[in-house]
């Protein structure tokens, strides 16, 4: 599930994770902050009161009770309220730590009398207040009156804790948002410098994949990235190199066994008709074989130079060469792609010529299909069987075994296609039509 709802790409996911990571961070950062804060003003809070009633001690001491009750209700606020009664708020010693601390200090600055202090947290008790916590500090001290009864100095104050970190915060929120905005930003021009060429290198594995050899990638970036693309390129040059050495060897091939076909040809021909037959009909198999291995080695065409190419052109010389027909209404209009156009020409010749020697018709379709030009080659054949469609494009493989040189040829005119095909970064494919026949299309970069 979760991986599902990941971004695809590298730089999505990095980006995803430093937003992760920074929020994550400022969050930590908005808490620790709010727990120092909330620290600070109680302390703060704490040390004004004990201040207040220090203060407060002396005047109460010095005056009679009537003064001493105006005293308090002057000194009492919204928050704190001051009162002198005959005993005190707080009758037990304090527990907590808070409250011993703050005890430990009043008697530090009223030496010598009796006195506790107490820190307590309890609910909202009005309507108005809602869930919230408010913390109590208590104080009382014994007042150092002559005669009469004891009299005891009471001080509440009252003030609300705080739930939590400051999620609300405006100021929070304008600080993370510009952080993020700032943070990623830089990531992305950063990430998209980075991943570019990662994205070349794909594009270019992809091709090569398809039988380009002439791809290469550019040697810049990060050492890693130049490390990876030096290594594609040095791929690229063995590969090629092999494939050249592999079609000359082939072409070499067929060549020489040219002449001694040849010479065996002449000598059959002085036999008796009889005993000459089956040997001429062999030696024509033999010579269109060796024939079919110089084509399959000129297919590649690595020596013809890349130019621009009007497929619908191309297609339409061998409309008119080949007797072949155009599926539409007629041609289509100009559609250019960068190839070999002797290689091209070769290509869909053989699969016209397939398309005619074995189905009895090639109808012909162009159009585009997204980035690429597709072309389309019907026939009205009897197909071939769905389990062999994938092995018609090996050397020397045929549609039925059991077909003459009058029919047929020595079985690499589908692999030359889609050698050349794959040259081009482009992709071929073999299907047999719903109402018979086999259709043969052809994907090529426009």
């Amino acid at each position: 599930m979760i991986a599902r709802l990941l971004p695809e790409g590298l730089a999505g996911r990095f980006l995803l994770l430093l937003a992760t990571a920074l929020i994550a961070a400022n969050l930590a950062a908005l808490a620790i902050l709010s727990v120092e804060r909330l620290r600070l003003d109680r302390e703060a809070m704490e040390e004004r009161e004990m201040e207040r009633i220090v203060s407060l001690v002396p005047a109460f001491e010095a005056v009679d009770p009537a003064a001493r009750r105006a005293i308090a209700r002057d000194a009492s606020t919204r928050t704190t309220r001051v009162s002198v009664d005959p005993g005190p708020l707080v009758r037990e010693a304090p527990g907590g730590p808070r409250s011993r601390a703050l005890t430990q200090a009043l008697a530090e600055a009223l030496p010598g009398r009796e006195l506790r202090a107490a820190i307590q947290q309890r609910p909202a008790r009005h309507r108005g207040d809602g869930d919230h916590v408010f913390e109590t500090v208590t104080m009382s001290i014994r007042l150092d009156v002559p005669g009469g009864p004891p009299q005891w100095l009471n001080l509440v104050a009252r003030r609300m804790k705080a739930g939590g970190p400051g999620l609300d915060d405006d100021l929070f929120l304008l600080l993370l948002g510009l952080s993020l905005v700032a943070v990623l930003g830089v990531s992305w021009l950063f990430l998209r410098r980075l991943t570019r060429p990662l994205t070349g290198l794909a594009r270019a594995t992809r091709a090569a994949g398809h039988g380009d050899r002439g791809v290469r990638l550019p040697e810049t970036g990060p050492r890693e990235l130049r490390d990876t693309a030096a290594a594609f390129n040095d791929m690229q040059d063995r590969i090629s190199r092999f494939d050249a050495e592999r079609m000359r060897t082939i072409a070499a091939l067929g060549h020489d066994l040219r002449t001694p076909i040849t010479s065996l040809r002449i000598r059959a021909e002085l036999l008796d008709e009889d005993e000459a037959g089956p040997m001429i009909r062999t030696l024509d198999e033999m010579t269109v074989m060796a024939d079919g291995l110089i084509s399959y080695a000129k297919g590649a065409g690595d020596g013809e130079a890349v130019s621009p190419v009007d497929l619908a052109a191309l297609l339409a010389r061998l409309v008119e060469d080949r007797g072949a027909t155009w599926a539409g209404p007629g041609a289509p209009g100009p559609l250019t792609l960068r190839g070999r156009p002797v290689a091209l020409g070769r290509a869909f010749g053989n699969l016209v010529d397939n398309a005619l020697r074995y189905g009895g018709a090639a109808r012909i379709t162009l159009d585009r299909q997204g980035d690429n030009a597709r072309v389309r080659i019907e026939d009205d054949g009897p197909g071939i069987p769905p389990d062999r469609l994938d092995a018609m494009f090996e050397p020397f493989v045929r549609g039925e075994d059991s077909r003459s040189l009058d029919t047929g040829g020595a079985g690499l005119g589908l692999s030359i296609a889609r050698n050349i095909i794959l040259a081009h970064g482009g992709r071929i494919t073999l299907a047999n039509g719903e109402r018979g026949g086999l259709c043969a299309t052809v994907l090529l970069p426009a």
